[in-house]
């Protein structure tokens, strides 16, 4: 891949002038620009994505990387579209890692904690270390989460854990050898479907969709040509940034 592929048409001419600074991914050195992301470091570097890469917002979790510092024993996380690289950093991304998820039946199970309990027995092996919390780049209270599973406090693990973008970086520094993120979602969907009550609002928008209410808006969005979805796009009413709660779009007709 060259150069002019990866920074999205910047010549090298324009790169060349920058300060750059060394980077190790997976134990080989590169010289990037300094400021770059992980990610768009990587790209910069000649690495293609294929995964390991979604939104690049900091927000679905598929990025998650380990890395040193020059001089320092801590080892560090964070999100490569997030992290700013460091002049001798040493990283390498976890895109996957092979943590336990527990199958079941959401509709057949209740909210007794019992039943996470026997997915997740692991759950117990907790040693109250906090390395969870310490690696979590969303700067989640795992740690205490977790001891509200424990306790059988479904509601305030939910509270707690809503913020986890899935990225497992938990799991790689337990001790217990927990997937936490993998235990909180269950208890969220045991929370959501068996303990909070059902919401009115969303009960009538599952009924507008089986009703086909959208199904014509739809087929219309996928009969048009790029150029027309690139221009109605950006014409489309959004919801103003500091809306209030009870904003509603002009045209209600999809509501």
């Amino acid at each position: 891949m060259s150069t002019t592929d990866i920074t999205k048409g910047e010549s090298k001419e324009t790169t060349s002038s920058k300060e750059l600074v060394s980077i190790f991914v997976m134990g080989k050195k590169y010289e990037v620009p300094k400021n770059l992301t992980i990610m768009k470091a990587m790209e910069y570097a000649g690495y293609k994505y294929i995964r390991g890469c979604g939104c690049r917002g900091g927000i679905c979790g598929a990025c998650g990387t380990v890395y040193r510092k020059p001089g320092d024993y801590h080892i560090y996380v964070g999100l490569a579209c997030q992290t700013v690289v460091e002049d001798g950093m040493y990283l390498t991304q976890l895109p996957f890692f092979p943590a336990n998820r527990a199958t079941y039946n959401l509709e057949a199970i209740g909210s007794d904690p019992e039943e996470v309990y026997k997915k997740y027995p692991e759950l117990f092996r907790c040693v109250a270390c906090n390395a969870c919390t310490k690696v979590c780049p969303m700067d989640i209270s795992v740690m205490d989460y977790i001891s509200a599973i424990k306790q059988g406090d479904f509601e305030k693990a939910t509270e707690l854990s809503f913020d986890c973008i899935q990225c497992g970086l938990c799991t790689v520094r337990c001790m217990g050898e927990m997937s936490q993120y993998h235990i909180a979602q269950m208890v969220r969907r045991v929370t959501g479907s068996k303990i909070k009550p059902k919401a009115s609002h969303l009960k009538t928008m599952v009924d507008n969709i089986k009703t086909g209410r959208y199904t014509k808006a739809i087929t219309d969005l996928k009969s048009m040509s790029e150029a027309q979805l690139r221009k109605v796009y950006p014409e489309r009413e959004m919801e103003p940034t500091e809306a209030p709660e009870d904003w509603k779009p002009a045209d209600t007709t999809y509501l």
